[in-house]
C-alpha cells in the first residue's frame, strides 16, 4: 500500500459495553442457586428483550433510559419463562447489572491502547449512572478517557445519532475511529455509519446478514492493541 492511500493513525478506540466489557450473564449467575437450573435461561432472554426494546422503542420513538428498558426486559423474560422472580430477587438482579463483572482481560487492553498513544472511550446504549457504576466498580474508570451514553440523544444504536456522539467528542471524522463491539448489529451499524470496526465474537456466532462489514473480528480483546496501533492492519 502507498503512503498516500495508507490508513491514518486511529485517534480512539469506543467500546460497547454490555456483552463487550462487560459479562451480561453475570447477574442472574451470581444468583443463580435462587434462581434455579433456569438462571442462563434467564440470561439470555433478559439479554434477547432488552436489546430489541431498545430497537422498538426507538422505531416507536418513545424512548426510555437503559435501566428502565432493562428492567421492562427482566419481567418479560421472567414471565416468558414462567419464573415467579420475588420483588426481593428483581431488586437484587437489578442492582447486580450495575456492577457487572468485566471480561478478565479488558483491564490490560485498556491500558495497552493508552500506552500506544490511543484514547479510550465507551460508546453504549447504557444509562449513564449505569455504566459509571459499572466502570468504577470494575476499576475502569481510570483506563478511559469518556463514558458516552445514547441518553444524550434519546435514541438507541444503531440509530446514526447514537453513533455521531463518539465524533463529537473528540472531534474527529469516524474513519479516525475504531468501533468495537460483541454484538454484530452493533459492528453492522457502527459501520455504515463510516467506524472502523472490530467484531468481538465472543461465541462464535455466524456473521450478520446485514450491510457493514467488521475490519477484523476477533474472539476476545486480547488482540486489539496490536491491531489498532498499526495503521497497516486498520
Amino acid at each position: 500500500m502507498s503512503e498516500s492511500t495508507s490508513p491514518l493513525p486511529v485517534t480512539a478506540c469506543l467500546f460497547d459495553a454490555y456483552g463487550t466489557l462487560f459479562d451480561v450473564a453475570a447477574a442472574a449467575r451470581h444468583l443463580s442457586d435462587e434462581i434455579g437450573p433456569a438462571w442462563e435461561d434467564l440470561a439470555s432472554v433478559w439479554r434477547t428483550c432488552q436489546i430489541e426494546y431498545t430497537w422498538l422503542r426507538s422505531l416507536m420513538d418513545r424512548y426510555a433510559d437503559f435501566r428502565t428498558v432493562t428492567a421492562e426486559a427482566l419481567d418479560h423474560a421472567g414471565a416468558t419463562l414462567g419464573l415467579a422472580l420475588s420483588p426481593d430477587l428483581r431488586e437484587r438482579l437489578m442492582d447486580l447489572y450495575m456492577t457487572l463483572d468485566p471480561y478478565p482481560e479488558v483491564p490490560d487492553v485498556l491500558a495497552a491502547l493508552r500506552g500506544h498513544g490511543i484514547a479510550t472511550a465507551i460508546l453504549s446504549n447504557g444509562s449513564p449512572d449505569m455504566l459509571h457504576a459499572a466502570s468504577d466498580s470494575a476499576g475502569l474508570t481510570g483506563l478511559l478517557d469518556d463514558i458516552l451514553s445514547v441518553d444524550t440523544v434519546k435514541v438507541y444504536k444503531p440509530a446514526a445519532a447514537a453513533y455521531m456522539l463518539g465524533c463529537t467528542r473528540f472531534g474527529t471524522d469516524p474513519s479516525r475511529l475504531v468501533f468495537v463491539s460483541s454484538n454484530g448489529w452493533d459492528v453492522a451499524g457502527a459501520a455504515c455509519f463510516g467506524y472502523r470496526t472490530v467484531w468481538v465474537n465472543r461465541r462464535n456466532a455466524p456473521s450478520e446478514r446485514l450491510p457493514g462489514c467488521p475490519i477484523a473480528e476477533l474472539d476476545s480483546l486480547d488482540g486489539l492493541p496490536d491491531l489498532v496501533s498499526d495503521p497497516a492492519r486498520v
